[in-house]
Formats: C-alpha cells, sequence, structure tokens
C-alpha cells in the first residue's frame, strides 16, 4: 500500500468547518516578494554516482547515492544537506529518470521502493526509476523529537487534556519545544518548497532536462508545487491521490474524521458478517464495541514488545493504517482478534509502520548521509508533523484555543467518536511552532507547464475526489483529470486500468482525455481517446 504512516501520525485528510477555521484565523498572506537569485551554481552542476546499496535486506539491483542541497535556499552558503537516491536502472532505452515520491509526508521513498519496487517494473522499460527521502526524513538528515519522543505527537490524560485548556497548552508548548531540541538545523528550513527546490536538484543531477514524476497522496503536493515553481522543467508528470493545495489544516480535520469512520463503518459491515469477527455479529454493537475498546485503552494503556505502552489512540492510528484498502480487512480483523483476546499488540502494531519492516542493515554511500540504523524510530511521524506544519500558515493562539476547545471538540466527535480526539489532537499540535509559508495556498496557481495527470478515485478515504477537482481547477488548462471510479488509497496500485494509462503517458506520452474515467473492475472504460503529452 502507499503513502503509509506511522500509529502516532495522521495523514492530511478532507475537510471544511467553518468552526475550524473561526478557531485557528486562516487568512491569506502576501506571497513573499521575488527578489535577486542567491548562486546556486555548485549544486547545479553536482552528478550523481550510483554504488551498491550495501544492506542486507536491500535488493541486489537497488543502487544508492546521494546529491548535496543547501540548507536555506536564500543562504547556500549558510550549509548544506544530503538528500539520499535509489534507483532501478533502465532496461530497456532510456529517456531519462522518473522520480517517485511515495506520500507522507514524511515518508522515506527508499525503502518504500526496496520492498515494493515490483510495482514500477513496467516503467523501467523507459525509465531509470528513482525515488528519495527527503529532507528531514529518512537517511536525509531526519528530525526527531528525541527519545521518548511519542509524547510529541500527542497529549496524555484519559481526555488528552482537551477538557482542560491551560494543560494542553502546556503539553503542546512542551511538544514543540521537545521537537525543535532533537530535530537540528534541517527543522527550520523543512517543508515542501524547500523539498521541491530539492528536487530540481537532483533533477539536474541526474542529467535530465526536464522533470518527470510520479507522486502519490502527500507526493502530488509535491508535485504541484515544483510545477509552479520550476514550470519550464516540468515533463510528465503524474499526481495519483490529489492533495488540497487550499485548504488549512484547519479545514482538513473533520472530514477526514468523517472519511475514515466511513471507511471503519464498511469495514464493520464485513467484519460482522464474518462469525470470526471479533466484535461479533450485531453490526450496531459491534460500532459501540470499538469506542468502547479505544476509550478503555485509553484510560489503561498496555505494555508492548517493544517497550512502552500502547493507548487506545495509537490504536486509532494503526486501525486507520488499515482502512486504506480492502485486502488488508482481513488481517486487521485479525489483529484486532489478538488485541482484544489474548492481549496481543504486535499485529494490530504492524500497521502502525505500515506493514513493512524495511531494511535494517547499513547504507554505505560516499558520505554524508544518515546511516539506516541512526533514523530515529520516530522520524516519520515526527517529519509528518513537522512538513505539514511548515506548509500551512495558521497557528491558533492561546486565547482561540481556550474559547473555542469545548465546541471544536463537540465538532470532532459528532464527525467520528472513534477518528475525532485523534484528528483534533493532530490539528492542534502546530501551536508552538513556527508560522509555515503561505506559498502553496497563495501561489500554487494557473501553473502554465506542459499537460499532467491527475488521478482521483471516488473511494479514496484519505484524499477525496473533490480535492482532485478542486486541485485541477486551481492548477489550470495544465490539469488533465482521469477519475477512478474504484476504492482505496490512490488508483496505481488499486486499479489496471489506472495502471496502465499512468504507464502509457510516463512511457508514451499518451494523455488520456480530460474528463475520462476508470471502472472498478478495469473494463467498460469511458472516454478513453487520449492525446500526445
Amino acid at each position: 500500500m502507499l503513502a503509509k504512516l506511522s500509529t502516532l501520525a495522521v495523514r492530511r485528510c478532507a475537510g471544511a468547518s467553518a468552526l475550524a477555521l473561526a478557531l485557528l484565523g486562516a487568512g491569506l498572506p502576501a506571497a513573499a516578494a521575488d527578489g535577486p537569485q542567491p548562486d546556486l551554481s555548485r549544486f547545479y552542476r553536482q552528478r550523481v554516482t550510483w554504488q551498491a546499496c550495501d544492506a542486507p535486506d536491500m535488493p541486489d539491483d537497488l543502487q544508492c547515492a546521494k546529491v548535496t542541497v543547501p540548507l536555506d535556499y536564500a543562504r547556500p552558503r549558510a550549509g548544506t544537506l544530503d538528500v539520499a537516491l535509489a534507483r532501478y536502472r533502465a532496461t530497456g532505452q532510456s529517456r531519462g529518470s522518473v522520480l517517485l515520491n511515495f506520500g507522507g509526508p514524511g515518508g522515506a521513498g527508499i525503502p518504500e521502493l526496496a520492498a515494493d519496487g515490483r510495482r514500477f517494473m513496467d516503467l523501467t522499460n523507459g525509465y531509470d526509476v528513482v525515488t528519495f527521502d527527503p529532507r528531514g526524513v529518512g537517511r536525509s538528515s531526519p528530525v526527531s523529537c528525541g527519545e521518548g519522543g511519542e509524547g510529541a505527537f500527542s497529549v496524555t490524560g484519559e481526555d488528552a487534556g482537551l477538557g482542560r485548556p491551560a494543560e494542553l497548552l502546556r503539553q503542546l508548548r512542551e511538544a514543540a519545544d521537545q521537537c525543535a531540541r532533537h530535530s537540528g538545523p534541517v527543522l527550520p528550513h523543512i517543508g515542501t518548497v524547500n523539498a521541491s527546490r530539492d528536487l530540481d536538484v537532483i533533477r539536474q543531477a541526474l542529467g535530465d532536462k526536464k522533470l518527470d514524476y510520479l507522486g502519490f497522496s502527500y507526493g502530488t503536493r509535491l508535485g504541484s508545487v515544483y510545477a509552479a515553481q520550476f514550470p519550464g522543467k516540468v515533463g510528465r508528470i503524474v499526481l495519483d491521490g490529489v492533495d488540497t493545495l487550499t485548504e488549512p489544516l484547519s479545514e482538513q480535520g473533520l472530514a477526514g474524521a468523517e472519511g475514515q469512520q466511513t471507511a471503519l463503518d464498511d469495514f464493520l459491515d464485513w467484519c460482522t458478517a464474518d462469525l470470526s469477527c471479533p466484535f461479533g455479529q450485531d453490526r450496531r454493537a459491534a460500532g459501540d464495541e470499538v469506542v468502547r475498546l479505544v476509550r478503555s485503552l485509553d484510560r489503561n494503556p498496555v505494555p508492548t514488545d517493544f517497550g512502552g505502552s500502547f493507548t487506545g489512540q495509537d490504536l486509532v492510528g494503526a486501525i486507520g493504517q488499515a482502512l486504506y484498502g480492502k485486502e488488508l480487512w482481513p488481517s486487521l480483523e485479525r489483529a484486532l482478534a489478538s488485541l482484544i483476546e489474548d492481549g496481543d499488540t504486535r499485529r494490530v502494531l504492524a500497521f502502525s509502520s505500515g506493514g513493512i519492516d524495511g531494511p535494517r542493515g547499513r547504507l554505505r554511500t560516499d558520505g554524508g548521509l544518515t546511516d539506516v540504523q541512526d533514523v530515529p524510530m520516530d522520524n516519520l511521524p515526527a517529519a509528518l508533523m513537522a512538513i505539514n506544519c511548515a506548509d500551512d500558515p495558521d497557528r491558533p493562539t492561546a486565547a482561540r484555543i481556550t474559547r473555542d476547545l469545548a465546541a471544536l471538540r463537540a465538532a470532532y466527535d459528532r464527525a467520528s467518536p472513534v477518528f475525532g480526539r485523534y484528528r483534533l489532537t493532530q490539528l492542534l499540535l502546530c501551536y508552538g511552532r513556527p508560522r509555515g509559508t503561505d506559498f502553496i495556498r497563495n501561489r500554487v496557481r494557473d501553473v502554465h507547464s506542459a499537460k499532467m495527470l491527475l488521478v482521483g478515485t471516488r473511494g479514496d478515504p484519505a484524499t477525496p475526489y473533490q480535492w482532485t477537482v478542486e486541485t485541477a481547477r486551481r492548477l489550470g488548462p495544465s490539469a488533465v483529470v482521469l477519475d477512478s471510479k474504484g476504492e482505496g488509497h490512490t488508483g496505481y496500485a488499486s486499479s489496471a486500468c489506472v495502471h496502465r494509462k499512468i504507464n502509457d503517458f510516463l512511457l508514451y506520452g499518451s494523455l488520456p482525455a480530460s474528463g475520462s474515467s476508470c471502472p472498478a473492475d478495469g473494463a467498460g472504460e469511458t472516454g478513453t481517446g487520449g492525446t500526445a503529452g
């Protein structure tokens, strides 16, 4: 499954809430003025040197490398960091590289490609298939909130402090300070705008005149920002599972909770029809049992085999991961049964890490990259929070949180008795962090570039189809929309039709007509006429 997150991380998801907007005071500050650009020529003169990825769990044919980028693009002499790359070489005649971003934010590309590279082998007929760990992620100067950093991604207590604003604000400030202390100099320079600039340095270092790119979920935000920053360098770009560019975090939480609650309801419909369902066969009672289980674990967490404790909110995060694809439902059913019947958290925790262990050996390069064994355990949720906060300019004030918290909590509980608190807590975690950029909200629009393919899936629980429509309208005539009628998060892995149309565009430049669709079963396509890209 693409775009996996940990138990303590939350995906940016859909939503619209006047209450949340009022709480966080969304505004549209003026975009930063354009000015003289610093000299970046030494970074653009690089060429990538590939070598074997020396790690026991790495595929033998996967190669690794690095590209050096400025820590601060406004002051390129102030320091650098190395961005880690990996690739499968083209097997046919190569037209260059296609870069993949699997989502997150905070997801490391290298372990994803190492574990699931078979999905992309078709693309090696025309490309070197390349991925990377974005700045602050994985082997690329990873951010962290320190040993035992789980507390920086949640607030403690049975009601998570949501009934006590003063206590909540104290915990939020401590969480922000803890992450700042442990993340190092990259933290003030994390975020999609800088990751997009890194992407252009990578493109040049790979020897490509234009960027060919396949981005999933959060990766569509990165691809959209790239197109706005470097419209003349857009080659064949595909955005699958399209993220919002306009809605602040305050506007995403409620519908995110609602979407996940709908997915949970669908799972319980399926589960209660099975005699093995740990919640029994009474559908109404099953929903109540899930709520009781979460609340019980919040009151009395259970120990895990890895140390620490497993709370109800940890369970909520793990369930959320398993709801991104129906193929995971049987595993989720068994994991919940193990937890309920035996108190065994191991199967549930497998969803927390995305179900993939990833490479555990050492990655040897020619210098400057983080050793894979030194990637902090909390890097994924730490990076997710850092990037989402860096991409959002809105910050709640203490007075507004105190005034509106009770009403906001009630709204989130109505949206989902299971996911509401989890979403609300994650929304509030930007409090105490520096204000994020307004570039994405203000400047990523009306892009004059080559055509880009945007894929939206009707049954996507994480990135609703409406975001695809809205983002396409915002990007302008360069955006071509493919409507996938299926289920699940993103279409490339779940629909043979979407898979084929994306490959046809990337490999041959053949675009489907905008507004054409792929059916859920991969047959009976409509509007299949294509144009050369």
